[in-house]
């Protein structure tokens, strides 16, 4: 006995998937020209670059890719398959590592009001160089901790952005 042969648009999608990306695509230009052009904006704007400007362009931008794409996958052309430079695509994803990582950065979202950024952002790279494999225990919190106080210095002190300092707040 002899499965059916698929029916035919089913083939037809599957052969034209990427069309997927391309409906993607259109509804994230719909989505940002939308918001851009319902923003409540202060209209005495001096020059020609006001606020809606950079959205309207990407989401312009992302209408006309997602249209040329399309344009593309129905006149036959067909993405490149990944040659994966030194990815194994036989392997299954690593999932431990994707949630271990996805932790470390919702702990850094929920941690960085209450301990600040110097603390919270050593815990982040700590964490993310762990999940990545590093198993140096004995410097991995050392660097950790200065990109993080190096990270919160300059952009605090030096290009001043505001970050949470926490209760280190006074000492730095």
């Amino acid at each position: 006995m002899t499965a059916p042969p698929p029916a035919p648009t089913r083939s037809w999608l599957r052969e034209h998937s990427e069309l997927g990306v391309c409906v993607l695509l259109f509804v994230l230009g719909v989505l940002v020209l939308t918001d851009a052009l319902t923003m409540d904006v202060d209209l005495t704007q001096r020059g020609p670059v006001g606020p809606r400007t950079v959205p309207v362009v990407v989401g312009a931008g992302l209408l006309v890719v997602a249209v040329l794409l399309a344009v593309d996958v129905l006149r036959g052309g067909r993405g490149e398959a990944e040659a994966g430079e030194d990815v194994d695509l036989a392997e299954p994803a690593d999932r431990r590592t994707v949630a271990l990582l996805t932790g470390v950065f919702l702990a850094f979202a929920v941690l960085i009001d209450p301990l600040g950024f110097p603390i919270a952002g050593a815990l982040l790279f700590w964490g993310s160089a762990h999940a990545l494999g590093s198993r140096h225990h004995d410097r991995d919190p050392l660097i950790a901790a200065g990109l993080s106080f190096v990270t919160y210095f300059v952009f605090d002190h030096l290009l001043g952005v505001p970050l949470p300092g926490g209760p280190l707040m006074g000492v730095l």
